[in-house]
């Protein structure tokens, strides 16, 4: 078989083995990305072997992460976030202080220096807003206070997120915490953010013609695209994630007239290349190491710290609504799901995790993932609207 060949054919088994285990997780009420990644573990070399990860699939992945997350930012804009108010920041800033701290005191206690342990936070830290809103919509409850409480905290909590892990990227290689070097990074991350999230915002908010000025009727389609690559680079050349410019990218085209038409465009593209991300990620997991009773162990540490954070943090921040819907703002904070895969994936890549530190990770994710939706449909339907 030529080399053309074998990648055209990887390509078939993975985006195939994707859309059988979305379908498989729906239609056991999980979200799809963990049929997608369960996928993944069957195809690759943990189990069936029939897919192996070469460059271009790696690429294709990595492309596939940053069109998943300008579609994130694609629906976060900055008038929603001033809308949601103080409990829902509140909310948002204990969501991610509280995890952050418990998973680099876990990762300092484990071994790891202090600019990887800050990397193994960080895994910590990001909800997944995609699978709480499909568990809220679902329910018919998208208009209760809870539910827009959650959702705007996931918003804030995400673009938290991508400042930590912009913090944390730009250490890796700095030989240590170096004070200088901290607020270089620090204040290379929060400029780069600010500018394109607020400044970025505005352009885009004032210029939506522009993005019709060519004759090519899907020009906004392509030069949002050409953005979120553009801005993706330019994150990566700051020693960023790529990550964090594409869904800044999304953020800034969010402000413009074309934003839902751009969303109804980007599904079929998103559609094609995001699969590819997950898939790879299951594929990367090499399930024998889990097989040991010290990785099963740590997974569960890592899990309990990474639910009770997100419970205690988020709660405590909507304790003001009272104990009952604390809790379920709590719980509706627990999924990690794409966001903390993909920065599982980084840390891989950065050489930050072991195998077996990667597989728990993705592992984690996974599993808060599918314990919170049960969870929240328990409490939202004891309790009437």
């Amino acid at each position: 078989m030529s080399h053309e060949a074998g990648i055209l054919l990887g390509l078939f088994v993975i985006f195939v083995a994707a859309q059988l285990g979305a379908e498989i997780a729906q239609r056991l009420k999980l979200p799809g990305v963990v049929g997608e990644i369960a996928a993944g573990c069957v195809v690759g070399p943990s189990v069936l072997g029939w897919v192996q990860i070469s460059e271009p699939l790696g690429v294709l992945a990595e492309i596939g992460a940053v069109l998943l997350l300008f579609s994130v930012g694609l629906e976060t804009r900055l008038d929603d976030l001033k809308k949601v108010g103080r409990i829902a920041t509140l909310v948002g800033v204990c969501g991610v202080a509280l995890p952050f701290a418990l998973g680099a005191a876990w990762a300092k206690a484990s071994g790891f220096d202090t600019p990887n342990a800050l990397f193994v936070a960080a895994t910590f830290v990001a909800t997944s807003a995609g699978i709480t809103a499909r568990v809220l919509q679902e329910l018919g409850v998208l208009t209760r206070l809870e539910s827009r409480i959650i959702m705007g905290a996931a918003v804030i909590d995400d673009i938290l997120a991508m400042l930590l892990l912009g913090l944390v990227t730009g250490l890796q290689g700095g030989g240590g915490i170096d004070p200088v070097h901290l607020l270089l990074v620090l204040a290379q991350a929060v400029g780069f953010i600010v500018l394109i999230a607020v400044g970025g915002t505005q352009l885009m908010r004032h210029s939506s013609e522009l993005l019709e000025a060519p004759v090519n009727p899907l020009s906004p389609l392509t030069l949002s695209l050409a953005l979120c690559l553009g801005l993706a680079a330019a994150a990566a050349y700051l020693g960023l994630a790529a990550i964090i410019g594409a869904f800044l990218a999304g953020m800034a085209v969010a402000e413009t007239r074309q934003r839902h038409v751009l969303e109804r465009q980007l599904r079929p593209i998103a559609a094609l290349l995001v699969p590819f991300f997950f898939v790879v990620t299951g594929a990367n997991v090499r399930l024998s190491e889990l097989a040991s009773l010290e990785a099963l162990t740590t997974l569960l540490v890592v899990t309990v710290l990474a639910v009770v954070s997100k419970l205690v943090g988020c709660g405590a921040g909507a304790w003001s609504l009272g104990a009952r819907p604390a809790l379920l703002v709590g719980v509706g904070m627990v999924p990690r799901g794409e966001v903390g895969i993909i920065i599982a994936s980084l840390g891989k890549e950065a050489g930050v995790f072991t195998d077996t530190m990667y597989a728990v990770i993705v592992a984690m994710s996974l599993l808060t993932s599918v314990m919170a939706p049960p969870m929240l449909r328990v409490l939202l339907r004891e309790r009437p609207s």
